[in-house]
């Protein structure tokens, strides 16, 4: 096949040559015709022609293998093991090296609490000098920059100093190279870095976390680390490349330029600080409402009847109920926090007042069961004195005997002393029995209406009873308590309030 290639070039050669010669001959035949000039001195002309057209072409050849970035990087001589760009600082003598930092925060995805690190997609950029690195853009086709693998240059051992866990993505692979020797690096990655929580006011709370950019190993005098030229713009682009929040809301971002001595040398960190505000609304709605609602209950467990235990049951629900909630906070909020958290304060103050409430009602109810059982002692006399009274001879039994001893019955004797009744028969006439029987069933009539006189006056003395020192001291009590209470509550509730609008953060 390659010998078939080499023949069919040889052909093409060959055909255009004898075309080139005939033409060539028949121009010179021409010419000497003409102006009676020899063959000869045409020739010298012909021979002329050729190179000129041979040059042109190679010029456009060289054009056209110009304007692309493998000449630009032959042009540089990079290779991946070239020891002149990837060795060392790419610096000429002493110099050290200017590298920019702009941070870009595309996302908050999340600040957690407990282990307290916080969670962050950022878009890097660094810029720095090649001072090896330069060509004339006019002489590649008006090539300003090209991208070439990171492995063929130098780059800067800069690092987040917060950073606890290293991103699982790759890294960019490519470096921008401008004609100047500028090179620019852009890498987008996910950042797991430690952040200080203030807590104190939460779920209210403002967060600022700190991203730390620094050399490992190089100083000033190698490496300086140097913030944008223009802070505007970097708060602009900020605000607009800002997308995704979650749970946070972006406030802005701050950047300051600090050095540090390390070990006997200076060297220059870039801090940036990210503000973030948390969203409220959720821990407002399904924490903080529910304990003000569990309280509610408690105010209104005072409409409750002290005398049954269904009060004391129902407050002792409710006081659960906040424990509960108490353990939800405990999952959330850090134990390596320095102040207590006004959350804290907030479930605790209203599980004091709510326990104070609960100690009230069992007072409460000890002192009635203190009077009821005095009333009770009261009543079981009253009771025993009717049945001693029940057993005592009265006027039905006698007046009973009576008529059973019709007509022998003469006379009734009754004795207060004993239980039975005599009666002894002697009688003689009929009139004197029939007036005996009258006057027994008047007797009985009356004593009747005596027996149920009694029982109306007995139950509107015990219902007319006035109740005890100890059922009146009770009212007085849960009249007092229930203003203390209230005031209570009121005044907790507003420094709760103002604490968590105007107080600043521990």
């Amino acid at each position: 096949m390659i010998t078939d290639f080499f023949f069919l070039l040889l052909l093409i050669g060959g055909h255009g040559s004898s075309s080139e010669l005939q033409d060539g001959d028949q121009q010179i035949t021409n010419e000497t015709i003409i102006r009676g000039e020899n063959a000869s001195s045409v020739e010298p002309q012909t021979d002329q022609e050729f190179p000129n057209k041979t040059t042109t072409t190679d010029k456009e050849e060289d054009g056209k293998k110009k304007c692309n970035f493998p000449a630009i990087a032959r042009h540089l001589k990079l290779e991946k093991d070239s020891i002149e760009y990837t060795l060392s600082r790419p610096v000429l003598g002493k110099n050290r090296t200017e590298v920019y930092i702009v941070l870009s925060l595309y996302a908050i995805i999340n600040l957690r609490e407990m282990d307290q690190t916080f969670v962050s997609y950022l878009w890097i950029y660094m810029g720095w000098k090649n001072e090896l690195i330069h060509w004339d853009p006019d002489e590649f086709c008006s090539i300003d920059y090209i991208t070439i693998p990171t492995q063929y240059m130098w780059m800067p051992d800069i690092v987040i100093e917060e950073m606890t866990e290293k991103d699982k993505a790759a890294a960019s692979p490519y470096l921008f190279i401008h004609s100047d020797g500028g090179v620019y690096y852009k890498n987008e990655q996910v950042v797991v870095s430690t952040c200080r929580m203030h807590v104190y006011k939460f779920p209210f709370d403002i967060q600022s976390c700190n991203l730390t950019f620094k050399s490992v190993l190089h100083d000033d005098a190698d490496i300086f680390l140097s913030p944008p030229h223009s802070r505007t713009s970097m708060k602009q682009w900020f605000d607009s490349d800002m997308h995704t929040q979650y749970e946070w809301v972006y406030i802005n971002m701050s950047l300051i330029s600090d050095t540090v001595k390390h070990f006997g040398s200076n060297k220059t960190r870039l801090i940036y600080t990210i503000y973030m505000k948390r969203r409220s609304v959720h821990y407002l709605a399904n924490f903080i409402l529910p304990i003000l609602f569990f309280l509610v209950l408690d105010l209104a467990s005072f409409l409750i009847s002290d005398s049954g235990g269904e009060k004391l049951g129902f407050k002792v629900t409710v006081l659960l109920a906040v424990t509960v909630m108490q353990l939800l906070l405990n999952d959330i909020l850090p134990s390596s926090s320095d102040s207590i958290p006004l959350i804290v304060v907030y479930c605790v103050g209203i599980f004091a007042l709510m326990l104070l409430s609960l100690l009230e009602t069992i007072l409460v109810m000890h002192l009635i069961e203190k009077d009821s059982a005095a009333q009770d002692d009261e009543t079981d006399g009253e009771r025993s004195l009717a049945e001693n009274s029940r057993d005592r001879p009265n006027f039905h039994s006698c007046f009973r005997e009576m008529k059973r001893c019709n007509p022998c019955a003469s006379s009734c004797e009754v004795s207060a002393d004993e239980e039975t009744s005599v009666c002894m028969s002697s009688v003689t006439q009929k009139d004197s029995s029939s007036k005996l029987t009258e006057v027994s069933s008047a007797l009985e009539k009356v004593s009747d209406e005596l027996w149920e006189t009694r029982k109306t006056v007995t139950l509107l003395s015990s219902s007319s009873r006035k109740p005890g020192y100890w059922t009146r001291m009770v009212k007085k009590i849960n009249k007092i308590f229930v203003i203390c209470y209230l005031t209570a509550i009121i005044a907790f509730l507003t420094v709760m309030a103002s604490l968590w609008a105007f107080a600043e953060d521990h």
